[in-house]
């Protein structure tokens, strides 16, 4: 009986940390997209600060935080410390190596972000970038062999409907697209699809090597911040080389600039922690409400929204396959695999 009740007492915190873990990153996530929408748009005399040296940054930012972590659990033993970096990345090449690939995905996905972004408008780029939910659905039954049940294939498909109806562009948003040439759609189009499929891959291959390694998510966290510090480097200096040199790395920061950057950076090991006690489409769910609670702030605080009957019945389908995915019936049958 002892036993059974540890065993639930687990299953319980298990719960809870995955909530928990999805709180705040809706939390974050919704945090960042305002202030960095505002740090965007702020008026101020000088030059605006460089989105490629903040991702930089926010990585640095996500090592050191690492390292502090990984310090913490070798009980503040600084030699303790240095024989587990030593061990776990220098003598394990190979396995270092690995994150390579999810870190240079998502150093392309940045950069197609961008491109879609200045070839679409806001509202066609949120509906077509939430594929990403179904890409990486795809790529865990694929990679990872995950079994999605009946339910869980048809919160997919009302989610997306939701996302779409609450990001419906209004009459202002339908004139403003028109005004976008073909070719220019067609490149940004092009752009966020493959965006979509890079982050649905690079999500699920990290998810895959977490789970199959016994290495510590923060020592992960660690090599894929310094694969993820080099290609941001490397980016600074193909698009940002000139006014870097002219200006100056810290060009434009400012007290906002370095909350954005924060945020950034914890929204790393947001997901991290989401990975480890969820999984990559609670993830994309999670993100989904922040959209929701992202517009709904931007009306009454920016007061740049005014959310129609078609908002409302999106949030109401987006919320109903929130709590659909995590429905869990009595099995009555085997549930369906791709």
């Amino acid at each position: 009986m002892e036993g059974l009740s540890l065993a639930n007492e687990d299953k319980t915190m298990s719960a809870n940390l995955k909530y928990l873990s999805l709180g705040i990153l809706v939390f974050q996530t919704t945090s960042l997209v305002l202030t960095m929408r505002y740090s965007r748009t702020l008026k101020e005399e000088g030059p605006r600060y460089l989105s490629s040296t903040a991702v930089v940054v926010a990585e640095l930012l996500k090592i050191m935080a690492c390292i502090l972590l990984v310090y913490k659990d070798s009980k503040c033993s600084l030699r303790t410390l240095n024989r587990i970096l030593h061990d776990e990345i220098v003598n394990k090449p190979m396995e270092t190596l690995k994150l390579a690939i999810p870190s240079g995905i998502y150093t392309l996905q940045n950069n197609l972000l961008y491109v879609a972004l200045s070839n679409l408008d806001a509202a066609t780029y949120q509906v077509t970038y939430q594929l990403k939910i179904l890409t990486t659905a795809l790529f865990s039954v694929s990679m990872l062999g995950k079994k999605l049940g009946v339910y869980q294939w048809l919160s997919l498909i009302i989610l997306m409907t939701g996302v779409a109806f609450v990001q419906w562009p209004s009459d202002s948003q339908e004139l403003d697209s028109k005004e976008l040439s073909a070719g220019s759609q067609f490149v940004g189009l092009m752009a966020v699809l493959t965006a979509c499929f890079s982050s649905g891959f690079a999500g699920v291959y990290f998810e895959k090597i977490l789970k199959e390694t016994k290495q510590s998510v923060w020592i992960r966290n660690i090599q894929l911040g310094f694969f993820g510090s080099i290609f941001g480097l490397m980016g600074v200096y193909i698009y940002d080389g000139e006014l870097v040199s002219k200006n100056g790395f810290f060009q434009g920061y400012n007290r906002l600039t370095w909350i954005v950057v924060i945020l950034q950076a914890l929204g790393g090991l947001v997901i991290a922690a989401v990975i480890k006690y969820a999984d990559n489409i609670l993830k994309g769910f999670a993100t989904s409400l922040s959209i929701i609670l992202s517009t709904l702030i931007s009306y009454f605080w920016l007061q740049d929204f005014v959310p129609t009957s078609v908002f409302f019945l999106g949030a109401i389908l987006v919320i109903t396959a929130t709590f659909l995915y995590g429905y869990d019936p009595k099995p009555t049958g085997n549930p369906t695999k791709a």
